[in-house]
């Protein structure tokens, strides 16, 4: 396959925003979760309740939610500074010893003895070396919101951070930790000129000031009350109305298996069909990975549509990892060797 100059001059220049990522600092401030992922063989049926006895094999917990995308930073090679809660449980530990081993810096994470740490628990059976089916996920939640006491910490931990920082990461799962209220206590004492890059579940309408966005198309669909389905047109007038009342300056909407449309504020929307094969192992926290990806591209300096382009490439690639997974450094420069950046013409 032949690249025209062209494509060669925006690989170069794709790989060079990849190669500055470990020259760039974001702030993450995050529900943070622990993904936990127990693994049984099934044994038998059982004879209390039509239900499969499974023997438990393996157990992983790993950072999920908000401390998925600081994960997935890390791996990009980015300096990542969290700022969360977790409870004084299991899951709270494990989350912080696996930081701990890739020396993120833990100041900003608040250990709170009345808190319990988010923990989604997908039980999955299989027989050995067969694919895994989930059969249920369990979800350990807090009783309450953080206490005024801890949103104060936060925004006071948040704001040390942002100063040192080149974007801010907002990652908002509903628990509390990343909300409306807080990001407006953090910006009221730093610079304004910080991009703030935002993944909220529910509420994506309340925030203001905010530069970016990644929601997916089903978000964008209970945010604005529309249908899009495979409309372009839909699309972009979506995506359009979401710009104006959000006042973004550039937006991306996750589509599955139809890839992305970028928005680079006045230009007119791109795109970008999905990196890789269909054969999707697994979409858990594909979201998280994409918005680390747009994120530290963007605090290092790429334009909407570079940053699109490389969030791409890292969704594309976190979709083939079974469970939560991240894209490194390395496998994003050797997707960028191995094909040129595509969009969709209409």
């Amino acid at each position: 396959m032949k690249h025209s100059s062209k494509h060669s001059k925006e690989t170069e220049r794709l790989k060079k925003l990849v190669e500055s990522f470990p020259k760039v600092t974001v702030t993450v401030v995050g529900d943070l979760v622990a993904d936990e992922f127990v693994f049984g063989e099934i044994s038998r049926v059982s004879r209390e309740a039509p239900v499969l006895i499974l023997k438990h094999r393996e157990r992983s917990v790993v950072p999920g939610g908000g401390a998925n995308a600081i994960n997935n930073l890390a791996d990009l090679g980015v300096n990542v500074l969290p700022v969360g809660i977790v409870g004084d449980d299991e899951p709270g530990r494990l989350l912080l010893k696996y930081f701990r081993h890739k020396r993120i810096p833990l100041s900003g994470i608040l250990k709170d003895k009345g808190h319990t740490t988010v923990t989604k628990t997908r039980i999955l059976a299989g027989m050995t070396h067969t694919s895994r089916q989930q059969v249920v996920r369990v979800d350990r939640e807090p009783e309450a919101e953080p206490s005024p006491h801890l949103r104060r910490e936060l925004v006071l931990a948040a704001r040390q951070y942002t100063r040192a920082s080149d974007a801010l990461l907002i990652s908002d799962y509903g628990y509390g930790a990343a909300t409306p209220v807080i990001l407006r206590a953090i910006r009221e004492r730093t610079s304004g000129n910080l991009p703030v890059v935002l993944d909220s579940r529910f509420r994506m309408l309340q925030y203001s000031g905010v530069t970016a966005a990644t929601p997916n198309e089903p978000e964008v669909e209970d945010a604005l009350g529309v249908r899009i389905g495979n409309d372009w047109p839909r699309v972009c007038a979506a995506g359009r109305a979401l710009m104006a009342r959000m006042k973004l300056q550039s937006l991306v909407i996750t589509r599955g298996r139809d890839g992305m449309v970028a928005f680079p504020g006045k230009q007119k929307p791109t795109d970008i069909p999905i990196f890789g094969s269909d054969q999707v192992a697994d979409v858990t926290g594909a979201g998280d990975t994409v918005i680390a990806t747009f994120t530290a591209a963007l605090a290092a300096g790429a334009s909407t549509e570079e940053a699109a382009h490389l969030a791409n490439y890292a969704g594309g690639i976190v979709v083939m990892k079974r469970g939560t997974a991240t894209v490194s450094r390395e496998e994003l420069l050797q997707s960028l060797e191995n094909s040129a950046p595509v969009t969709r013409a209409h």
